[in-house]
């Protein structure tokens, strides 16, 4: 079955532009056992990684709707990837609170191939790239052929941005190179695409200048609050949330390893400004992923 959105925007307080589904209906997790523990310890999370039924009633219960994706990084992790067409023909039965996302290895030699066909018969709104974890340069002029067809589907390209907590801890990082998520990375993608509409994920800690730059000259760019509680958010990136960006700036919580309830408790004792709030939490993202009738 076909993604097709079914969203009553009226009806929904808000959209989560940034949840994982970590663990598919058999079992199976996104992320080796070592990387899962990391990040559990990291973010001081041991919950349960719910599968994505679970992950829909979750937030049909709080009357939002969900941005839900996985990432494949096989090349790198040496670890299969969930599903993301499984995701999508789950996001498919809850079309009411999923929206599905996509993920592909750039490294797999019929990537382009892989993400023509998530967009053709998944219906997917989006694509996830972490390019930490699945060690690229997104940069590099050779993945252009892939931000290409995203560009001409009209499809969102959403960017892991900052530090992460995937292989905090560990031996070396894992060999992980945080370097490779600065998001200072994302303008020649940006100036070279100005039709693809890129989210740059996350609080980008300790880059948060250099993506407020880019947010600030490439208006095809935005910033999900993700990741961080919002009472960790640089100074710099509240005061453009309050006024020149707050139009591309999104909710997102990284769910499940902080939770929307907890997000948004922590962004009520902030100084982000009450009559922003609608945009972060809901209209922008409705106007990004063409909800609005």
């Amino acid at each position: 079955m076909r993604y097709e959105p079914a969203i009553d925007v009226d009806a929904i307080t808000a959209i989560d532009v940034h949840v994982h589904i970590e663990v598919d209906g058999h079992g199976h997790h996104s992320l080796p056992d070592d990387l899962v523990a990391a990040a559990s310890r990291y973010f001081s999370a041991d919950g349960p990684r719910p599968d994505l039924d679970s992950v829909a009633d979750y937030y049909r219960d709080r009357k939002m709707a969900a941005v839900v994706f996985t990432v494949d990084a096989e090349t790198g992790l040496g670890h299969p990837p969930i599903s993301s067409a499984e995701i999508a023909a789950g996001a498919a039965r809850h079309n009411d609170v999923l929206i599905p996302f996509g993920s592909v290895d750039p490294h797999r030699t019929d990537a382009a191939d892989r993400v023509r066909a998530l967009i053709d018969d998944g219906g997917v709104r989006g694509f996830k790239f972490h390019p930490t974890v699945q060690g690229f340069d997104p940069s590099d002029e050779r993945w252009y052929p892939l931000y290409e067809i995203l560009q001409d589907a009209g499809v969102v390209a959403l960017f892991h941005t900052g530090q992460t907590g995937i292989g905090a801890g560990l031996p070396g990082g894992r060999g992980m190179r945080l370097g490779l998520s600065n998001p200072m990375l994302l303008d020649p993608v940006a100036a070279d695409f100005p039709d693809l509409q890129i989210i740059m994920a996350h609080p980008s800690v300790p880059w948060q200048d250099e993506a407020l730059s880019v947010a600030t000259h490439k208006h095809n760019t935005w910033i999900d609050l993700s990741g961080w509680s919002p009472k960790y958010f640089p100074e710099s990136l509240v005061r453009a949330a309050n006024s020149y960006l707050k139009t591309r700036v999104l909710f997102g919580s990284d769910f499940p390893l902080l939770t929307p309830d907890r997000w948004q408790r922590d962004a009520a004792a902030t100084t982000l400004k009450p009559e922003v709030m609608p945009g972060i939490l809901k209209d922008n993202a409705v106007r990004l992923l063409g909800l609005a009738p």
